[in-house]
């Protein structure tokens, strides 16, 4: 059987996926030197709405078709954007390795396993709660590297730690319950009902708790425009279509590629070091990966 075009998109959409999220991790950290964390995302939330709103008039994209249809997609953008991505521009503004923030969210397949078989009816099989398990391991030995090997006080590392947490829930909770009640929208429309009221709360929490003072270096104007259009416009649209063609427990699968896919960007972009444990427990998390989405 020959293979098309659309199956190799189908193939290779994870794939990309993976490496432009893994992006967003290196993003934050190159531009927060010039940013507090939720006044940078702010910025980032309001140029990608202006960005899809002239999109979407120009393409006539449909809008959400009620009331209800349009909450529901701007919850799972508070949870995916607001709650996820300020939980973790927090923790690597507060110090925490960009490849260590990574590790700690990538722990959200587990989690999504657990609640899309309670929350959405999904059979877990044991070959995929096997995998799971295996990319649990894998991240859980790289993120011990950090404490056994790079010597990292535990109470600074949990200090680091919370937001990254915060970060955990939001975007285990926005995916599930984004496949439970919105799976499909117009990705063009849909990302401005996501990113408004996202861009509401975080700008609201920002102004109470921050400076909102920007310092527009090249750096941060780089840093911003990559996190714009390649995550926000990018990654987000190929995240709602892998949400909407395949299982909560699959997508989620993915995350545990993210963690080593940042942490070798960061090594070598901000010399973050990669021990022998760290290299064993990336291997032992991407064939987790190979079993969970196998299964």
């Amino acid at each position: 059987m020959p293979i098309t075009t659309s199956s190799l998109t189908q193939r290779f959409m994870p794939l990309l996926f993976v490496l432009l999220w893994s992006t967003g991790f290196i993003g934050a950290k190159y531009g927060l030197p010039y940013a507090e964390p939720l006044t940078f995302l702010a910025t980032r939330y309001a140029l990608v709405i202006a960005l899809m709103t002239m999109l979407a008039l120009a393409m006539r994209a449909p809008w959400p078709a009620s009331p209800r249809e349009a909450m529901h997609i701007g919850i799972t953008g508070l949870l995916v954007h607001a709650v996820y991505l300020g939980g973790v521009f927090m923790s690597i503004h507060r110090g925490l390795p960009a490849g260590v923030s990574a590790l700690v969210v990538g722990m959200q397949p587990l989690l999504t396993a657990a609640g899309a078989g309670l929350l959405l009816g999904e059979r877990v099989s044991t070959r995929q709660w096997t995998g799971l398990a295996l990319g649990f391991v894998g991240v859980a030995l790289v993120v011990g590297s950090k404490t056994s090997v790079d010597g990292m006080a535990p109470e600074q590392l949990m200090h680091m730690l919370e937001p990254a947490f915060a970060a955990l829930f939001g975007i285990t909770a926005g995916t599930l319950y984004q496949k439970r009640f919105c799976p499909r929208f117009d990705l063009r429309t849909g990302s401005v009902v996501q990113f408004l009221p996202s861009l509401l709360l975080t700008a609201l929490v920002a102004s109470r708790t921050e400076t909102l003072h920007i310092d527009w270096s090249g750096d941060f104007i780089f840093a911003l425009a990559w996190l714009v259009l390649v995550l926000s416009l990018g990654a987000i649209s190929l995240l709602n279509l892998l949400i909407r063609s395949g299982s909560a427990v699959n997508v989620a699968s993915l995350f545990y590629l993210t963690p080593p896919t940042t942490a070798l960007i960061a090594w070598a972009m901000f010399g973050e070091t990669l021990h022998g444990i760290a290299l064993a427990g990336m291997a032992i998390a991407v064939s987790g990966v190979w079993l969970a989405r196998k299964g």
